[in-house]
């Protein structure tokens, strides 16, 4: 069933990777680790394109309007996300230093296509929606980056501003 194959596509991989690390593995992972940073860049690389060729050769699903309504709400939600986090971390309550505040907000804030789209596409599987559902997402990606770009010399003056 269903959290057969959750299990498969992400908790396996995630539970090989952490056993590996209690073996000489880590070891050979160390000595490589320019290697290992390449292949993983490359594997993500093949997951991202594989969900765009299938989303252009299926269609994405979504009228165009509702992608209009997509890319105006999508970074409006994530820059939201983004301060309120940040207010957060930096609150009484938490007392993170300005650093880990901003690391917590981008960690906390950022979704990663390499990771949502095997889940939806799991979750959905054979499901005539199912562009419609990683649309979202596909989108979410390229604007996360874009909008953390634009906000990164904010916090670095809050960073350096704390530091001094």
């Amino acid at each position: 069933g269903l959290v057969s194959k959750l299990c498969n596509k992400v908790l396996l991989p995630v539970a090989l990777g952490q056993a590996l690390r209690a073996t000489p593995m880590k070891d050979l992972y160390s000595k490589h680790t320019a290697f290992f940073k390449r292949l993983q860049e490359m594997v993500l690389l093949g997951i991202v394109w594989n969900a765009f060729c299938n989303a252009f050769t299926r269609g994405l699903g979504l009228e165009f309007h509702h992608g209009i309504a997509l890319l105006i709400m999508l970074p409006i939600l994530h820059l939201g996300s983004l301060l309120t986090l940040f207010t957060l971390f930096r609150s009484k309550f938490v007392g993170a230093t300005p650093g880990e505040a901003v690391a917590a907000t981008f960690c906390g804030a950022h979704k990663t296509l390499a990771f949502g789209l095997p889940l939806i596409n799991t979750i959905f599987e054979g499901n005539p929606n199912l562009a419609a559902y990683c649309a979202p997402i596909m989108l979410m990606h390229p604007l996360q980056l874009v909008v953390g770009s634009l906000i990164v010399p904010y916090f670095a003056k809050i960073t350096e501003e704390k530091t001094e």
